[in-house]
């Protein structure tokens, strides 16, 4: 049985799409984007603080869906450039802590908004 999940303390889905889908013991995210939900803007012009606007992003949607970032099994991250590579690194890397998860992560060549940096997550619910 699938679950939609959706929060307002994350940004709105800006197309067909919802911000997770609960199936059985895991939760699969959408993309995150560093939006201010409560704006509905893109957040900061700096790798860094996007990178923190996204960590909120999806640790709100993983927590309405039942679950947290230490529960996230698998990332996936996509970079406008990789050169941003290692202070995206530090900042994600935070927010998890000791805690890390399989992840890919690659360099693309746009992304939503024109931001700099999306990350989606799969995890197990609490």
């Amino acid at each position: 049985m699938l679950k939609k999940i959706h929060t307002d303390l994350a940004p709105a889905a800006i197309g067909p799409y919802s911000q997770a889908i609960a199936v059985g013991d895991t939760l699969y995210t959408s993309g995150q984007i560093p939006v201010d939900p409560t704006t509905g803007k893109v957040v900061a012009a700096t790798i860094s603080q996007q990178t923190e606007q996204v960590m909120k992003n999806l640790a709100a949607v993983l927590n309405e869906g039942n679950s947290d970032l230490h529960h996230v099994i698998k990332t996936t991250c996509f970079l406008a450039n990789m050169s941003d590579f290692a202070e995206f690194n530090h900042v994600y890397g935070t927010h998890f802590g000791n805690h890390k998860p399989a992840r890919s992560c690659v360099a693309v060549k746009d992304l939503p908004l024109g931001v700099l940096v999306e990350v989606e997550a799969i995890a197990l619910l609490n």
